[in-house]
């Protein structure tokens, strides 16, 4: 059985480590170098389990030869684990607390652009289009409403331009919501055409991909926890940089904010790890 072979049978030699890690570079353009390596190699052990690979040595050979654990490997790698509405709280903070504010400060200006950054299959931006949707009520056509959807899981990319979710991914939802913004498609449902039409779904690599600014709001919730402490100062302050004067940044439960950036953003709320951009930087 694969349960059998235990974590103490997997030779980790560091040498075939660091070889495994260039060829997971140039096969599926991960970067493991800027990933936190004790969490690199607790994913890559579960692989090697599976494939009942005994060395990194081994597993690369796999790796080279074997297309379909290229695409096992890569989903183990890109942690996509999302729902509409995870954490429904922060949701509803946001929706009650953050927009009016947001909303307040944009006056005649009508624009509002908003980043999902790390937006797996599209849940979370589904889920910021409802609250906008809701909270704008009747004035919601009279804004030029753009939520960006960034991801490096071409995979997950090709989904979020479906926005075609399970009834896994909707258990979160209440029956208003799902009857309000969504249309039935098989087993399934599909988020409707009116809030469809504001996503822009895009590759994009937050670590050495283009600087992106103009922003309002930013959600990058649970990506940051599996970067190195280094990559996360400067990823932080890519965030500052990227919002406008008073705009929002809303990260993970589990995560932290790092190095200078801690100074350069207003807490609003603790619990939430939702943050104001301050001026003067």
């Amino acid at each position: 059985m694969i349960g059998s072979i235990q974590s103490n049978e997997i030779c980790e030699d560091e040498n075939e480590f660091t070889e495994l890690k260039k060829i997971i570079k140039r096969k599926i353009g991960f970067n493991c170098e800027s990933y936190k390596q004790t969490h690199l190699k607790r994913r890559l052990a579960l692989r090697l389990r599976i494939t009942r690979s005994r060395s990194y040595n081994e597993y690369s050979g796999l790796l080279l030869k074997n297309p379909e654990e290229l695409t096992q490997l890569k989903e183990a790698l890109t942690v996509n684990v999302t729902e509409l509405f995870r954490n429904p709280e922060m949701y509803e903070f946001v929706r009650m607390n953050v927009l009016p504010e947001l909303i307040k400060t944009k006056g005649d200006n009508r624009m509002l652009k908003i980043w999902s950054a790390g937006c797996s299959n599209g849940e979370e931006a589904s889920s910021i289009a409802i609250i906008l949707r809701e909270f704008l009520g009747i004035s919601y056509k009279k804004y030029n409403i753009s939520i960006l959807c960034t991801d490096i899981d071409d995979d997950c990319l090709l989904k979020a331009e479906k926005l075609a979710f399970d009834q896994k991914q909707i258990e979160k939802l209440s029956k208003e919501r799902l009857d309000r913004f969504f249309v039935k498609d098989g087993i399934g449902y599909i988020l409707d055409d009116e809030l469809r039409k504001i996503f822009k779904i895009k590759h994009h690599d937050m670590i050495s991909g283009p600087k992106l600014g103009g922003f309002d709001l930013i959600f990058c919730r649970n990506v940051t926890i599996y970067f190195e402490h280094k990559l996360q100062e400067i990823l932080y302050q890519d965030f500052y940089n990227a919002l406008n004067e008073g705009g929002y940044f809303v990260m993970g439960k589990t995560e932290s904010l790092v190095g200078p950036a801690g100074h350069m953003f207003k807490t609003v709320d603790l619990r939430e790890r939702i943050y104001m951009k301050k001026g003067g930087s």
